[in-house]
């Protein structure tokens, strides 16, 4: 009996000392740290070509001492579906043009302007673009764009490209009589400075074209107007560089984008996209929001970082203040008080 209990003993001092031994679960500052980007892009390629991004970007906030378990990288349905996430705090960080960030901008902070290559055709004259040529990349680093009316090999779209390479001037019940693709309201190349452009230049509101549709990605638009379904697409202003072998493989063109397509009107500058945050997470502090802004910077300096983040033409970031997008802010409402 003695024996026994002896026995006993042994093994509940084993098993505590195996317990003991057994390793602890790692303890993370972040669990789950969640990325969204909006869909101006075909979803499937953003998801593809943004894969690398998480542990680039765990590696980056392991170097502040900001351990993450997981980078959820997702694309949101809409521009107004990842600002929302934003504003309920669903996600910590959002890829979001400037439009949307100004909308959303009481429950969401900007922390990053993104920069990207200026192009070799910048003028706000729409013949300028009309040469024919590519437009392609400059070395110099700029903080905007432009929003570009583009039209395409449609009969419609032809007629009134032909007058603005003839110096003709277009008139409002012409630009009525096509067939539009814009984006949702809260994109700035393909809604905001689009529709401000018609009311400055034509008296004319988005809701006084008859034939419209918003589509959420520029690659259905431009795939649209291959097709002759619609005769002009808005959109940002290097939009035809990313879709050069799309347009002759999967839209069926024979020729190229460049021949096929043409400016018919070019909006103002539009102050770059942004690299926003939650508000309302509670995990997002001062010190994860200085982190992340060293982390992106430092990843788009790194040859892998830098082929994730080109799929929205970025190409570095700058730290950057609300007050940056004023001007989006006084788009924004000055289109809202036209509707």
């Amino acid at each position: 009996m003695k024996k026994l209990f002896t026995i006993a003993i042994i093994l509940v001092l084993v098993s505590s000392l195996l317990v003991g031994c057994t390793p602890k679960a790692e303890e993370f500052d972040i669990e789950k740290l969640v990325v969204l980007f909006v869909p101006s892009r075909n979803p499937e390629s953003i998801t593809n070509a943004t894969g690398p991004l998480k542990k680039l970007l765990k590696d980056e906030l392991a170097k502040h001492d900001i351990n993450v378990g997981e980078v959820d990288i997702q694309v949101g349905s809409s521009y107004e579906a990842v600002g929302d996430a934003l504003s309920a705090g669903s996600a910590h960080v959002g890829f979001i043009p400037g439009g949307t960030y100004v909308l959303y901008d009481e429950d969401v902070d900007v922390i990053l302007t993104a920069t990207r290559a200026g192009l070799n055709k910048d003028s706000e004259n729409a013949k300028d673009w009309n040469d024919g040529k590519p437009t392609e990349g400059i070395d110099e680093q700029v903080t905007y764009y432009r929003s570009l009316f583009i039209v395409g090999p449609s009969e419609k779209g032809q007629a009134l490209l032909k007058k603005v390479n003839d110096g003709e001037a277009i008139t409002a019940e012409e630009l009525k009589e096509l067939s539009w693709a814009l984006s949702n309201s809260s994109s700035s190349s393909g809604y905001i400075y689009p529709a401000a452009y018609l009311y400055n230049n034509y008296d004319l509101k988005v809701s006084d074209i008859p034939n419209k549709v918003q589509i959420k990605s520029y690659g259905d638009k431009l795939g649209r107007l291959a097709s002759g379904q619609v005769d002009v697409v808005t959109a940002y202003a290097d939009a035809r560089r990313d879709y050069i072998k799309e347009w002759t493989s999967d839209f069926g063109r024979e020729k190229s984008i460049w021949e096929e397509t043409g400016i018919i009107a070019v909006t103002e500058k539009v102050y770059n996209d942004t690299v926003s945050v939650s508000k309302t997470n509670e995990e997002v502090t001062p010190e994860l929001i200085t982190a992340l802004q060293e982390a992106f910077q430092n990843i788009v300096k790194d040859e892998e970082g830098a082929k994730v983040l080109k799929i929205y033409s970025h190409s570095g970031y700058k730290v950057a203040k609300s007050e940056d997008y004023d001007s989006h802010r006084q788009a924004q409402e000055f289109v809202k008080s036209i509707k």
